[in-house]
C-alpha cells in the first residue's frame, strides 16, 4: 500500500486528489496540508511514501518544504504537481530534491502512474517539460573554461558505471542502454542501482543533474 500526503492550499483540489487516490486499491491518503509548514510537520508525523506537493502556498512554499523534507533525511519522496507550467519551478523543485514534476492538467492515469513510479524510486517529469527542463538546466551551468577537478562523487564509479551515468544524463532509458551497449536490461538496472548508491543520488532525475554538474554531459 502506497501512503500519500496531499499538500495544497486549495481545499477542493485536495478533495479531488483524495478521491482519485483512494479509488485505487494500492493507495491511501494519510494526511492533508494547506501549506509547506504543515507538510513538513506531517511528513515527520506520518512518514508517507509520497507527498503530492503544490508549489504556491501561503507561508512556506512547496519548494522550500521539499528542501526541508529531503534535508531531514526522510524516506518520503516528493512529486510536485502545480498549475504553473513554468521552467524555473521545475528546475528549482528538482534541485530541491523532488523526484518528479507534473502539472495539474495531467490526466488522472498520468498522476496515478507518477505516484506509483516515485514511490518505488523512479522519477517522472511531465513530457511537455522534459526538453525545456534540460534547456533550463543548461543555462544554470557555469561558463566553459578550465576543466574542474574530478567530482568526488564520481571516484567510486567503475568505467562502465561512468559510461552508463553519462548516457542516463543524455536521456537514454534502461531499454535503450541495454540495446545500444549490448547488455541485459537486468544488468543495466543493477548498474543504475549501484550508481545511485555510490553517488548518493536519490533517483534518476538526480542522476541526470549529477551528470550535468560533473560535466559528464555537456550542452550541445
Amino acid at each position: 500500500m502506497t501512503t500519500v500526503l496531499i499538500a495544497d492550499d486549495q481545499p477542493m483540489q485536495r478533495f479531488g486528489f483524495r478521491m482519485l487516490l483512494e479509488s485505487q486499491d494500492d493507495m491511501t491518503v494519510v494526511g492533508e496540508a494547506a501549506n509547506g509548514t504543515e507538510a513538513v510537520r506531517q511528513v515527520a508525523a506520518h512518514h508517507p511514501d509520497v507527498v503530492l506537493m503544490d508549489i504556491r502556498m501561503p507561508g512556506l512554499d512547496g519548494i522550500e518544504a521539499t528542501r526541508r523534507i529531503i534535508a531531514a533525511g526522510a524516506r518520503t519522496r516528493v512529486l510536485i504537481i502545480t498549475t504553473f507550467d513554468l521552467d524555473e519551478y521545475a528546475y528549482d523543485g528538482l534541485r530541491a530534491g523532488a523526484s518528479g514534476f507534473l502539472v495539474k492538467d495531467a490526466q488522472p492515469e498520468e498522476l496515478l502512474a507518477g505516484v506509483r513510479a516515485v514511490a518505488v524510486g523512479d522519477a517522472v517529469v511531465a513530457p511537455s517539460l522534459t526538453r525545456r527542463l534540460l534547456d533550463t538546466y543548461i543555462h544554470h551551468l557555469p561558463a566553459a573554461g578550465t576543466p574542474a577537478p574530478e567530482d568526488p562523487r564520481l571516484t567510486a564509479l567503475t568505467e562502465r558505471e561512468r559510461e552508463i551515468l553519462t548516457v542516463i544524463g543524455q536521456g537514454w532509458t534502461n531499454t535503450e542502454i541495454a540495446e545500444r551497449l549490448h547488455l541485459a536490461e537486468s544488468t543495466v538496472k543493477t548498474h543504475v542501482g549501484r550508481i545511485l548508491a555510490k553517488t548518493g543520488a536519490r533517483d534518476r532525475v538526480q542522476a541526470v543533474i549529477l551528470a550535468y554538474d560533473t560535466h559528464l554531459v555537456k550542452p550541445a
